[in-house]
């Protein structure tokens, strides 16, 4: 089992700016058609000056952290440039070194070079190879080197150590490192076991002649390097530096490079490409801009980590000075001068192996074991004893690393962080549901108050009106059942009722209404009047009924959809319907008035109406609770 812990560079959090260096190709002695010379010219070893297009007699000036004149070799490039970052690879941490510029500019030449005048890619694996073998042995460390060569024709990802594989996909880990499933990882143990796998490789690479270049890179080439080294000792620390090696291909006019058919498609490939990389610079520069678009392209997906990630990144930038070539340049240039603004965030990439304590031995090992086993059979108490047997004592010796000590410490306060974390959303969770429980049971309480107090009112006004009296107090002399006189007030306590018991608690009411009326028929009548019917009750239903009918069409007419929706037999489709129909009519003057909604039908009014109690003569005027 083994923990990956990223330690930053040096233990302390440091960024690093991509380095930049300018590399101008020398004059290829041939003038131009006004014999104009170069159009740009170096000032001294960072800095250098362009004609300005715009005004003839102007420079643009340039400050980068190297220049290198027409007359610098191969080794003045590599040493002041490249080998600086080289350390780096192992200690656990990334390089990245890629040539940037347009076509023709030399970028093949500075990074492979010749037998003669080797480029970047050979002395910095040279110079990989020396580091390894520079390490004291008693170090404690083995190191291991690995090689990987691919290139990217026409947004394909072809294997150039196998180029019978097909185009290979570009995955990212967990950790968020770059990786290329099927990718050959070939084992190097010599500078000349590189160059055995590099050369026929570099030969699979696609090439073609244009008008500007007899042998112009059709793709993007990136040698990766990979140092592993690992701890001999427990814990077997084990360390990964990655190098990538990257020659571009460079942007084309393809009226210039007078390319037709296949070489068009590979150049607009390769511009697709590289315009996508500009983006990626210029939303890494940007402080607004939330999404750095490295998935727009398989070059910017595969330079993920040398711009704006973890890797010590060093950009050489090859130019031309022929005016042909001018715009090309001062592209070149101001690109550069982007990317040298980006700033990365190295880092050390370690893996530990988690100590495993000694397993308890068999009861047969004790017995036959001897005097050997008994330390591993009893607890140790006393800090200061020591362990018999020299296997068992340097496991923990090695255990109290300090080192070692304060990565199982960090890791053990990471791993508690995050549970406090999740039992403290859990709490919080747990409360908040609780106070909503609360809230709904005192909403619960209020609203049976108020069904209370209405009821209450309700009992008031049926025995302090005057009429009621005189007809209701023969009628409680003559009553043997007690129950059925409640029955008369309970409709006014069943606001919560479905529609099925309302229905049932109306007919209860109905049957007790028509008792009322024979009993009342053996009682005298006041003023000596007979079979006169209560003046007063006929006034209060349709007061109420007026009132009720007031209620809903003021819901109508000034109502939301949610009030609408709280209406009996209207749903969502009806409410909106209504909705529309009062943005285009105005308000409703009468309830009959909404039959004329559409997809209101005369059944369905109907059944509107007698829910609402406005067409059952005997019905009470009930109002659903949800409209008041």
């Amino acid at each position: 089992m083994a923990q990956r812990l990223n330690a930053p560079d040096g233990g302390s959090k440091k960024n690093s700016t991509v380095r930049v260096a300018v590399r101008l190709r020398p004059y290829m002695n041939r003038q131009d058609e006004k014999g104009e010379g170069p159009c740009v010219r170096g000032l001294d070893s960072q800095n250098l000056e362009i004609i300005n297009w715009r005004n003839a007699t102007e420079t643009v000036k340039y400050h980068f952290d190297a220049f290198h004149g027409e007359q610098t070799s191969q080794q003045e490039v590599f040493l002041s440039s490249v080998k600086p970052i080289l350390p780096h690879i192992l200690n656990g941490q990334n390089a990245s070194v890629f040539a940037y510029g347009p076509t023709g500019a030399g970028k093949t030449h500075t990074m492979l070079g010749t037998r003669e005048q080797p480029g970047v890619i050979p002395r910095a694996v040279r110079e990989v190879f020396n580091l390894v073998n520079a390490k004291d042995e008693d170090e404690g460390w083995d190191y291991r080197i690995g090689m990987s060569y691919l290139e990217i024709y026409n947004e394909k990802v072809l294997d150039l150590l196998s180029p019978s594989s097909q185009d290979l996909p570009i995955r990212e880990d967990k950790d968020k490192n770059i990786l290329i499933p099927g990718l050959t990882n070939t084992t190097i143990s010599s500078f000349s076991d590189f160059d055995k796998h590099f050369v026929p490789a570099t030969l699979n690479r696609t090439t073609a002649s244009t008008k500007l270049n007899q042998r112009s890179s059709r793709s993007h080439a990136i040698l990766l390097i990979k140092v592993v080294r690992t701890q001999r000792t427990v814990p077997h620390r084990q360390q990964t530096g990655k190098l990538y090696l990257v020659d571009l291909a460079g942007s084309e006019d393809n009226r210039r490079t007078g390319n037709q058919g296949i070489r068009l498609k590979e150049s607009g490939a390769i511009n697709l490409s590289l315009f996508a990389l500009s983006k990626v610079v210029d939303a890494l520069n940007s402080a607004t801009a939330g999404r750095v678009p490295y998935r727009d392209s398989k070059l910017t997906r595969l330079l993920q980590d040398s711009l704006g990630g973890s890797a010590h990144s060093v950009m050489i930038t090859n130019i031309a000075p022929e005016y042909k070539y001018y715009f090309d340049t001062f592209t070149a240039l101001n690109f550069a001068a982007k990317s040298k603004l980006v700033v990365n965030k190295p880092f050390t990439r370690e893996t530990v192996a988690v100590p495993v304590l000694p397993a308890k031995r068999p009861r047969e090992e004790h017995e036959g074991g001897g005097s050997g086993s008994a330390p591993h059979k009893k607890k140790q108490k006393d800090k200061k004893s020591e362990l018999d047997g020299s296997v068992s004592s340097a496991h923990y010796h090695s255990l109290s690393e300090q080192s070692v000590v304060d990565r199982l410490i960090a890791l053990e306060k990471m791993i508690m962080s995050c549970r406090d974390k999740d039992e403290q959303s859990v709490l919080r969770d747990l409360a908040r549901s609780r106070k909503e429980i609360q809230e709904l049971k005192e909403k619960q309480k209020e609203f049976e108050r108020t069904t209370a107090r209405l009821s209450e009112r309700a009992k008031e006004n049926s025995t302090e009106l005057p009429g009621f009296k005189n007809s209701a107090a023969p009628l409680q002399r003559n009553v043997t059942n007690p129950n059925k006189q409640r029955a008369v007030v309970q409709p006014l306590q069943v606001c919560n009722l479905q529609p099925p018991q309302l229905l049932a608690v109306s007919k209860q009411s109905v049957c007790v209404k028509e008792k009322k009326k024979k009993l009342s028929d053996l009682v005298e009548p006041p003023d000596g009047k007979e079979n006169m019917e209560n003046p007063w009750g006929s006034q209060l239903e349709e007061a109420v009924l007026d009132q009720s009918k007031q209620k809903i069409l003021h819901i109508l007419n000034t109502g939301s959809f949610k009030e609408l929706k709280g209406l009996q037999q209207i749903g969502d489709k009806k409410a909106k319907l209504i909705l529309g129909w009062r943005e285009i009519h105005g308000h409703f003057t009468k309830l009959e008035e909404l039959i004329k909604v559409e997809g209101m039908t005369q059944k369905r009014f109907s059944s509107f109406m007698k829910y609402l109690g406005a067409l059952h003569p005997d019905w009470p005027a009930f109002v659903n609770p949800r409209w008041s």
